[in-house]
């Protein structure tokens, strides 16, 4: 029982380190594909100074990151402050262990799943996790006692908070279509066909709300540059702000997963192995949301939350009433 037990915590923890590995390496190479395809899109060439085309240029700001000062402003919430950039990486971080990367190996006569934690009620987990993390923008705006960074953080909350509810109500007809919680399981039930076949309204939704949670332009409302200097992280620097610009690349990444897993078949495909087809499913939305941010403008306040609330929030009710019928109708 004491080997069993060993074995299991042994691969457990290398799985996590694995995974743990790609997803930063990933995210941070992420930083400099932006820099590039927008220096591409705006008819220049992006970084290209330190290394082979631009290649170091990740080493050299993590360095510069790393001697900065980490100023604290005066009256701030010390305690507050110094959490509040840590709750964003790590919520965003702890998702990936609910996502699938394959089916089954063997290893020394063991199976093991490419799964860190399968549960019966992963979707849940992953709202409540996506939950958690408006504290950081919330606990980030608060504590720094600067007037634009609290107005930022007023502003990320009340977005993060209403995108949340058409988020959740586009995953239904997922649920309904697989019948289970378990991302494994919807992964599962994809076999034949992505379930974004049937369902290009709820992809399109879960998108669109994965947009705004991640705050990327056209929904970067609660940083703000021309209006709020910075926003809610105004105040950070050094590594702290590094943790907030981590966890947003960590974010894109994040929402890449999640849709490759509810609607685009997860690790499934011919011929490749189902990692790499995850990870070139993957790599779709972090594309499609710089072309966003290369093209479109910043909307209003009032605009979003009309979107949100008068478009978003029917559109979804819709959906699943549709979903349920159809299925209804073939048994």
């Amino acid at each position: 029982m004491g080997e069993e037990f060993l074995l299991g915590l042994t691969v457990l923890v290398i799985k996590s380190a694995v995974v743990l590995l790609v997803v930063l390496t990933l995210a941070a190479y992420m930083v400099l594909f932006e820099r590039k395809l927008l220096g591409r899109m705006q008819l220049r060439y992006g970084p290209n100074r330190v290394g082979p085309y631009g290649s170091l240029q990740l080493l050299a700001d993590g360095v510069k990151l790393l001697l900065k000062e980490d100023l604290v402003p005066d009256g701030a919430d010390r305690v507050l402050f110094f959490l509040a950039p840590g709750i964003l990486t790590f919520t965003t971080l702890a998702v990936f262990a609910l996502v699938p990367f394959g089916g089954t190996i063997h290893l020394f006569g063991h199976a093991v799943p490419l799964v860190i934690g399968d549960t019966d009620i992963g979707v849940l987990v992953f709202l409540a996790l996506s939950s958690i993390g408006v504290y950081s923008v919330a606990l980030g705006g608060w504590a720094s006692n600067n007037k634009f960074s609290l107005i930022g953080s007023v502003r990320g909350v009340a977005q993060m908070i209403s995108y949340e509810l058409p988020l959740s109500l586009s995953l239904i007809p997922v649920f309904m279509l697989a019948g289970s919680l378990s991302l494994t399981d919807i992964v599962d039930a994809q076999a034949h066909y992505p379930f974004i076949v049937v369902q290009p309204v709820a992809a399109l939704i879960f998108f669109v709300c994965g947009l705004a949670e991640s705050k990327r332009i056209p929904f970067d409302i609660p940083e703000g540059e021309n209006e709020l200097q910075a926003g809610f992280h105004t105040e950070y620097s050094g590594m702290r702000f590094a943790l907030f610009f981590l966890g947003e690349y960590v974010n894109m990444i994040l929402l890449g997963a999640l849709m490759a897993v509810f609607f685009l078949g997860g690790w499934r495909g011919p011929w490749l192995p189902g990692p790499v087809w995850l990870l070139l499913k993957i790599l779709i939305v972090p594309f499609l949301l710089i072309w966003t941010r290369g093209t479109l403008p910043r909307l209003r306040y009032d605009q979003l939350m009309h979107f949100c609330w008068k478009v978003l929030m029917p559109l979804a009710l819709v959906n699943v009433l549709v979903t349920g019928a159809v299925m209804a109708a073939l048994g």
